[in-house]
């Protein structure tokens, strides 16, 4: 390329970055958000039958004992991967208890069930795509052998118009998140959309995006 053609192409390219930036800081152009990583659903999604799984996991209806376990506060959001706050979404999540067992017929951990502990939620997302779930901080548990999974709740979200999503949310700073099969074999920008960010001490709160990619 001569070195006024060059010259040319670097001014024009550079206007252009930057008019770019300038819109997207006057809200003219939203940038594009990469959707949350899919992830398994693993092998203990709910299957057994209850009534109630509404926003609170850390009582169940009827009972007046509460589950065991540090109480946690997740507070999220859906989006579309525009920015664009998806309205009345499925919002169903499922966790092992605090000792790291679920209430599932085929997990075969030796910890102790909590009859307490609801374990299993689905409510819609509210008119911001906004949820909200009050529950306990689930347990690590023994994968296999050699393998301790990181206290992680699964989620499954949908909405007509959208990809269906199932992914895991991980908590911060907890060191079995860098040996995790499944968490290691995403890239650092993935693993970064699958772990929460804390926002809150008493009550620890826990903040989470969701993000989905439209049909």
């Amino acid at each position: 390329m001569k070195t006024s053609s060059r010259r040319t192409f670097l001014k024009t390219s550079c206007i252009g970055w930057l008019l770019g930036l300038s819109l997207i800081a006057k809200g003219n152009i939203s940038p594009k958000l990469n959707p949350t990583p899919p992830e398994t659903a693993g092998p203990f999604y709910p299957i057994t039958p209850q009534k109630d799984k509404d926003f609170d996991l850390t009582q169940v209806d009827g009972k007046s004992s509460v589950a065991t376990g540090r109480i946690i506060w997740i507070e999220g959001m859906v989006l579309d991967t525009s920015g664009k706050p998806i309205e009345d979404a499925s919002v169903e999540l499922w966790q092992a208890n605090a000792a790291g067992r679920y209430n599932h017929p085929y997990d075969s951990n030796s910890a102790p069930l909590d009859k307490n502990f609801q374990g299993w939620a689905i409510v819609p997302s509210g008119e911001k795509g906004q949820f909200r779930f009050k529950t306990i901080m689930p347990g690590a548990y023994p994968a296999s052998s050699s393998w301790m999974r990181p206290p992680h709740i699964h989620f499954k979200i949908s909405k007509q118009g959208y990809v269906d999503l199932i992914t895991q949310m991980y908590f911060p700073d907890n060191p079995l998140n860098e040996r995790d099969r499944l968490l290691s074999r995403k890239s650092a920008e993935e693993q970064n959309l699958m772990i929460a960010t804390r926002i809150g001490k008493d009550p620890e709160k826990f903040s989470y995006r969701l993000i989905l990619q439209q049909e």
